[in-house]
């Protein structure tokens, strides 16, 4: 269903609401993302016995707003050998991807606006879901054109490191994504949400594995710690940016805050129940809003806390991760849901008053495929390291 505001066609007014809802919505990440920086900095000052920024505002509260501005008036540089259309534009479709990405969360209910009614979400594309995919997909292009124009090798290798890390672990997270999709029967947000009202969460319709699975491969992605190669300190460089600076730097900044926001707004909704919560009679048009917005900070609050905690991978351990155990886990999965769902449309019985049970006959099959699955892939994988070392064995024999 869409949203209600362009049922009676669009005029005028609409089009002015449509604009201000896109306004309010870019300026909330904006603002979002100043403040998250600064709780970054405090909670992390905090775990390490230090004061944190203090300077700017009360209890330095506006340093992140101080860091801005500086970098906007900063002289921008452009390398002599970059391809500069390229090398200006590559910035900016990291954070439209990502604006764009949060554009379909649904926030809270519906709300009058003029005597026009419409959803706190600024849009409800009937393929949501697809469309955060497709996101995620182009947020690729950003990064692997910011390092490839840059006109230095350095930066070149790190956005192939980049581009290969975000693309391995886009395939788990779209998996797990479908699984959510599975379960509810619809592409669009809002329905996933609506789905889940009265505590019927898709963390337990699913088992818990989606989202473990999800939350893993979008940190990932968005190359959050302990899966943040792109600043490995053991390097010269800082990976596909380190050519840029002044604002175009920034612009980087902001999107990859901008998708740690996202990522977790992404997590309440499919998994989490979006704005739904207890119902409270006092203002019922604000409480989903406020559920929403608890759910989203307490995730926000663990990636903070991880980033303090958890030490850097190696990027073999990173790769091996996805490739080897989050993709067959997910996609494993998936069948599971699948076989579940077929049953439940056809009825098959669950309980055992029942004669027959399909269901249970399901998951005993499932646990035994698993069974075979995963370790016909453990004994790949083990072989697959033997030949290796006597390889390297063999090569070390032979210069010697």
């Amino acid at each position: 269903m869409g949203d209600p505001l362009y049922a009676q066609g669009i005029d005028l007014a609409v089009l002015l609401i449509t604009l201000l809802k896109v306004v309010l919505t870019f300026v909330f990440l904006l603002v979002s993302v100043i403040m998250y920086i600064w709780f970054e900095r405090k909670f992390i000052s905090d775990l390490q016995n230090r004061i944190g920024p203090d300077r700017a505002g009360p209890y330095g509260v506006l340093q992140s707003l101080a860091d801005g501005i500086k970098l906007i008036f900063k002289e921008s540089l452009v390398p002599a050998e970059s391809d500069r259309r390229v090398y200006i534009l590559a910035p900016y479709i990291t954070t439209i991807t990502a604006f764009a990405a949060f554009a379909i969360i649904p926030i809270g209910d519906r709300i009058s606006i003029g005597g026009h009614q419409t959803y706190l979400q600024l849009a409800n594309p009937p393929i949501g879901i697809l469309f955060l995919l497709a996101m995620s997909s182009i947020a690729v292009y950003g990064v692997f054109l910011a390092g490839w124009s840059s006109g230095s090798k350095y930066p070149l290798l790190g956005s192939v490191r980049a581009s290969a890390q975000m693309i391995s672990y886009e395939a788990a997270m779209s998996l797990a994504v479908a699984s959510a999709v599975l379960i509810t029967g619809s592409l669009t947000t809002r329905d996933i949400w609506q789905h889940q009202h009265t505590w019927n969460w898709n963390l337990w319709q699913l088992g818990v594995v989606p989202f473990l699975i999800y939350i893993v491969a979008a940190t990932a992605e968005i190359e959050r710690p302990p899966f943040d190669l792109l600043e490995a300190e053991q390097e010269l460089v800082a990976g596909f940016n380190t050519e840029y600076s002044a604002f175009r730097f920034a612009v980087f900044y902001l999107a990859s805050y901008m998708n740690t926001i996202t990522v977790s707004a992404v997590a309440v909704t499919l998994f989490f129940g979006g704005p739904s919560g207890p119902h409270i009679g006092f203002l019922p048009a604000l409480w989903p809003v406020v559920w929403f917005f608890l759910k989203v900070f307490v995730f926000m609050s663990a990636y903070v806390w991880l980033r303090a905690t958890l030490p850097r991978l190696r990027y073999d351990q990173l790769m091996d991760l996805g490739w080897k155990r989050l993709i067959p886990l997910a996609l494993y999965w998936l069948l599971l849901v699948g076989a579940l769902r077929i049953g439940d449309d056809a009825n098959w019985p669950w309980g055992p008053s029942h004669s027959t049970w399909n269901a249970v006959t399901i998951v005993a099959c499932a646990a035994g495929a698993g069974l075979v699955y995963f370790g016909g892939l453990s004994a790949a994988v083990r072989v697959g390291r033997q030949r290796a070392e006597e390889e390297t064995e063999h090569a070390d024999g032979v210069r010697v």
